[in-house]
Parts: C-alpha cells; structure tokens; sequence
C-alpha cells in the first residue's frame, strides 16, 4: 500500500542492486594473494626508509628545502624515465618486469645502507630506486585487471590501497621511534630485504604469461609505444579528466614532505620531533585506510564515481585550516580527514581501466603513475621553498586551498562526461 500511495507500482522503473565484490573472495585469488603481500612488504620498508632519510637531512641542516628536496627525491625520477621505461610493461612478460625490478632495488638500497655512504652518492641512489618504480607499478597495475574482473577489481584496488596507506601509517608512526632504537642504516638494510622478499613472492605466486606486444624488430619503438600511449591518457577527454584526478594529489600529499619541519614547531624537545614527524605522516594514510573501507564496503559502484568530485573536495578543504596554527592533535585530525577524502582515487582508477585496451594498459598506467609521482614531487619540493620564509602551517593551508579550486573545477568536468562509463560500471555489477 505504501508504494501504490506513494505513486509507484512495486517492481517499476527499479534498477537492480548493483552486486559488489566482497574482500574474502579477491583474497581467494592466489594470484592476486602474491601481488598484495609483496607490494606490502615492500611499501613497509619503503616508508621506513623515507622517515630514516627525512630525519638524518633535518639533523643535519635544520632546513625545510634541504629536508623537503631529499624527500622529493623519491617522486621526481618518473619526470624523467617513467614515461619510457612504462612502456616496458606492455613490451616484456608483466611478471618478469617485477621481478627484476625488485632485485635491482634490492641491490642499490643496500648498498645505501652501508655507513659512511657520501652524500650525494646517497642521492642517486634514490634517485635510481625510485625510478625502477616506474615500469614495475606499470607492470603490477596493468596485470591487476586479468587477474580481477568486475566490481573484484575494486575491491581488490580498495585491498591493496588500504594495505598501502597501512604499510604508510606504520611505516611513518613506528619509523620514528624504530630508528631511534636501530638506526637509520638499518632500516635501509630492513627496507633492501623487503624488495628481495616481494621478488621471491612473486617467483613462486604469479604465474608466467607472455608479453601483451611483440618485443622484438617488428613491435613498436620505445619512443611510438610512449607517443600512443600519452595520445590515449590525453586525448581522450574523459580520461584527460581522471588523470587530472589523480595528479591531484600532488597539493593533498604536499604537507608529508613537511612533517619534520612542521613537528619542529610543535614541539620543543628536539627528541620528539621525530616521533611527532612519524605521526604527522602516518595519519593521512590513516585516513585513507579508513576512506577506502567504507567507499569501497558501503557505496554502490555507480555512486563511487558520482562522489567523486565531492571526496576530491574532501582531500583538499581541511587543510586549509592549519593556516590557524591548530595544536597537534587537531592536525592530526584534519590530516585524517584529507586521508579519507583521497578514497576517491579507488573510482577514478576503476574508471580509467574501463577506458582503455587491455594491450595499452602498461604505458597509460605508467604515464599515470609517472605524472602523480612527479604532481607529488614538485608539490614537496615547492612546498619545501615557501616553508622557509612563510612556516609549514601557512604553506599547507594555501596547498589546501588550491587543491580546493582544482578539485572543484575537476567536479564540474567529470560531472559531463561520467554517464558512459556510470552506466558501463552499472551493467558489469549487475550481469
């Protein structure tokens, strides 16, 4: 009687519940199992590791740019090689790629943590780590989608984002205090371990498979595989539109590369700062856990990607009021708050896969990835300048507040283009 009162007949004009994958039956996956405990066990030294270099250059110069330039210095390779060396994910066996680029890490982060290591010999070691980034997120990225289908495929991105942003939270929390205890050239050894440990994961968990292109004479060049590939990303304007999404990022994670200058002025015991630094990193990706479980858990696919623009929003408006200098633990609030607004990130890399041939995957993901780690690097890098004569508060408000206008400009443009892919993304969860 209520439907028949309220001017609808029961069953009419009702779209089906749109099924969403549950975390149990992606986690069944061996293969998908063996992608996720590795890329884990990785991040988690990864992460030491940027606190160990974060705080040894603080110690050492007690500047904000010098600080914020090393840190940088895990973003900004891909500006270089990223965009050529994606492409390798497309040309030669997905599996293989990862592989090597594990083992090579491996090496160079050991050889970072032998004492003594000159400075800027420290620096192109990083330098080169973080470039070997490239090809092996293409490669990881670009398989994620044989291995998933459907709605798994967002669960199991919301399952590796919320074991990334975790291995973050206790990467940056514990850093802190851990090398207080071992040492900063431990944790570089603890963090070369862990790149051995994701190679021999993926030895024994994934599976060969061939390369999607031809690799030898008569395959595309490096050089035409990078061109088609970044016509694609950019010439498509609806993936014009999610790229811009994800290169967002580059004003949200800005207040990270801060962390240590900006614990500075919350404390003034020298010995807290690093604990205080490991907090302040910690607690976006804190946020984002938290985001990823309930975007990904409680909103239906299509509703991911209309909120899309509204959690955008989210990331960036918080920020804005550190400008008040907040005491620590309501910045650590408003951080958490950013964090969870970056769930978005899941909807818009859902989208993006439904956009482009699965033979092209590698290099879009690898432009992609490429151009968000640069957004990161030159956002701390800046960040870093402006912190000297204007204070860590003022610079991550005004990040804040430009983050804000772009987010809400990139609203407004997802807004025309999103019900193609809205309905695609309908269809799949209901078939």
């Amino acid at each position: 009687m209520a439907a028949i009162k309220s001017g609808r007949l029961p069953g009419r004009h009702r779209r089906p519940a749109e099924r969403q994958a549950t975390y149990g039956e992606v986690i069944a996956i061996r293969e998908f199992r063996a992608l996720w405990i590795g890329q884990g066990l990785s991040l988690l030294g990864d992460q030491l590791s940027r606190v160990a270099l974060s705080v040894l250059v603080f110690e050492g110069t007690h500047s904000a740019l010098a600080t914020a330039s090393v840190y940088a210095l895990t973003y900004l390779p891909p500006i270089i090689g990223g965009p050529l060396l994606a492409g390798l994910a497309d040309r030669y066996p997905r599996r293989r790629i990862m592989i090597i680029c594990d083992v090579l890490r491996a090496v160079m982060v050991a050889l970072m943590a032998i004492p003594g290591t000159q400075f800027l010999t420290l620096c192109v070691l990083v330098f080169c780590v973080v470039l070997l980034s490239a090809p092996f997120s293409a490669a990881r990225a670009a398989l994620l989608p044989e291995l998933l289908e459907g709605d798994r495929y967002v669960a199991g991105s919301a399952l590796q984002n919320m074991t990334n942003q975790g291995a973050q939270m206790l990467g940056f929390a514990l850093g802190g205090a851990l090398i207080m205890g071992m040492g900063p050239y431990r944790a570089l050894a603890l963090d070369a371990a862990t790149f051995m440990a994701s190679a021999l994961i993926l030895v024994s968990g994934v599976r060969r498979r061939p390369a999607p292109l031809r690799s030898d004479a008569g395959g595309p060049s490096m050089w035409t595989m990078t061109y088609t590939g970044a016509k694609l990303v950019f010439g498509d304007p609806r993936l014009r539109t999610l790229v811009l999404f994800a290169w967002l990022c580059g004003f949200y994670v800005l207040p990270e590369g801060l962390a240590t200058p900006y614990a500075a002025r919350l404390t003034d015991d020298p010995e807290e700062i690093s604990l205080i630094a490991g907090l302040l990193m910690g607690a976006m990706p804190t946020g984002t856990v938290v985001g990823a479980f309930l975007f990904s858990r409680y909103v239906p696919p299509s509703k991911r990607l209309r909120a899309m623009g509204w959690m955008a929003m989210l990331t960036c408006a918080p920020l804005i009021l550190c400008a008040m200098r907040p005491p620590l633990i309501a910045v650590l609030i408003l951080w958490f708050i950013s964090g969870v607004g970056g769930a978005y990130q899941l909807a818009a890399n859902a989208a993006f896969v439904q956009c482009v041939p699965a033979e092209q995957r590698g290099q879009a993901f690898g432009l992609v990835q490429s151009g968000l780690l640069a957004a990161q690097g030159v956002g701390i890098l800046v960040g870093g300048a402006a912190a000297n004569p204007l204070g860590p508060e003022l610079v991550v408000a005004l990040a804040g507040a430009a983050g804000l206008l772009v987010a809400a400009a990139l609203a407004m443009l997802w807004r025309k283009s999103r019900g193609e892919i809205i309905e695609k993304v309908r269809a799949e969860a209901n078939s």
